[in-house]
């Protein structure tokens, strides 16, 4: 048998492991043996497993291995089988994927919606299709990957899409954009705004009234990603646009469209969706290439999903329960003498600087029974690597008493 020789990338991506190695910001996966919970089963790296506190998941609401969540998705399994096997238009739409459609509108407050895979294939779906040639996209800095790359993928597509950034949450920034934007001779369709509502890195929200007012000011449309508002803001956990009280038709406005996840809050399964106008989603599923050559969310999900839906509808005391854990746990850890980055989110982040000295933390806080990721560069701007707490509502009193003890010993 011979031996392939070293070739370009082979050696190319060795020098880039290592330096990653040598500077102390090699990420390890860590594998989960079991349920995703407050508590998680984790195998170390002598191959034992052992029980630690999760404080990085992104299961606000405790849903992922809730029993009724579960059942849904065997019920699903056994009625639907593994998936379609298809593209929807083909052979491949279930009851299944018509009855969380109908769950997601109503849960968003919009006249329909479609589902995807995942949000990032949401994300990539919508700008594509929308924008046209004369339009221009406007986003903020700080906006999750998956809207930069759909955006980038909209302008790469179709020339004569323009794109431009402004500074994140700077509202007297995206007016001067837009302003550039209705004086430039080569705008002569539609101007998009585009933001997260929950800033995942950051947890802190976007200002959707501010940014209605100017969208509305200058005939531009609205697009809200919220994965990370989903089970979290509002009264009722249907997200960021129900924190400022944009559902239905009221003085403030609403939302053009959404993207959103049901792998967060809403079951953590997998899976995304577009909400918006039936206008829009039908052009979606005529135009969008995922919808068009890609196969559809599997029937286990949007079973599951579904199900986590209406619990989070009928049952808004989890949403409660999780605010009162979030507050506590902020309180506790400014009190534990650490600058957490203030926020209405589930999302606490504590800002350390560098990758290296982040992730030691995150592997110190580990030995300690406790799961915390360090986030460095390029997942956040280089110095701005962070400690980020994710809190659950299945977090107990006595959870969160252990980790802020495992923070004071660092």
């Amino acid at each position: 048998m011979t031996t392939r020789s070293l070739t370009t990338f082979d050696a190319r991506t060795d020098d880039v492991l290592a330096m990653l190695d040598h500077k102390g910001e090699y990420k390890h996966l860590r594998t989960i043996e079991g349920p995703m919970g407050p508590i998680v089963r984790l195998r170390g790296d002598d191959g034992s497993a052992r029980e630690v506190l999760c404080f990085c998941s992104n299961n606000y609401l405790g849903l992922a291995n809730d029993p009724r969540v579960v059942e849904a998705g065997i019920e699903g399994l056994r009625e639907f089988g593994a998936g379609t096997a298809s593209v929807r238009f083909i052979c491949g739409t279930f009851s299944c994927h018509e009855r969380i459609e109908r769950t997601i509108a109503e849960f968003m407050g919009t006249e329909s919606s479609y589902t995807f895979v995942s949000c990032w294939t949401a994300n990539e779906a919508i700008y594509p299709t929308f924008a046209e040639p004369g339009d221009i996209l406007i986003s903020d800095e700080l906006n999750h990957a998956c809207i930069i790359d759909g955006i980038r993928l909209a302008t790469t597509m179709k020339k004569g899409v323009k794109k431009t950034v402004f500074r994140h949450a700077d509202y007297a920034h995206l007016r001067e954009k837009l302003e550039q934007a209705a004086g430039d001779d080569d705008v002569t369709g539609q101007i998009w705004v585009v933001t997260d509502g929950v800033f995942s890195m950051e947890g802190d929200i976007a200002d959707l009234p501010a940014m209605r007012v100017l969208c509305d000011e200058f005939g531009a449309m609205l697009i809200v990603d919220d994965s990370h508002g989903h089970g979290v803001m509002g009264r009722t956990g249907r997200g960021t646009h129900e924190h400022f009280g944009m559902i239905g038709q009221n003085d403030i406005g609403q939302v053009d469209f959404f993207t959103g996840t049901l792998g967060k809050g809403l079951g953590g399964g997998a899976g995304g969706f577009v909400a918006g106008t039936s206008r829009g989603i039908e052009l979606l599923i005529q135009r969008g290439r995922p919808t068009l050559f890609s196969n559809a969310l599997p029937a286990t999900i949007a079973c599951s999903a579904n199900k986590a839906i209406e619990i989070v509808m009928d049952e808004p005391q989890l949403v409660t329960r999780l605010k009162n854990n979030v507050e506590t746990a902020r309180d506790k850890i400014k009190n534990a003498g650490f600058d957490v980055l203030d926020s209405p989110t589930a999302i606490l982040p504590i800002i350390i600087g560098e990758t290296a000295e982040a992730i030691a933390m995150s592997k110190r806080l580990l030995e300690l029974g406790v799961f915390v990721i360090g986030f460095g560069y390029p997942v956040v701007p280089e110095g701005q690597a962070r400690l980020r707490i994710q809190m659950s509502a299945a977090h107990t009193d006595e959870h969160i008493d252990a980790l802020v003890d495992a923070l004071k010993k660092l």
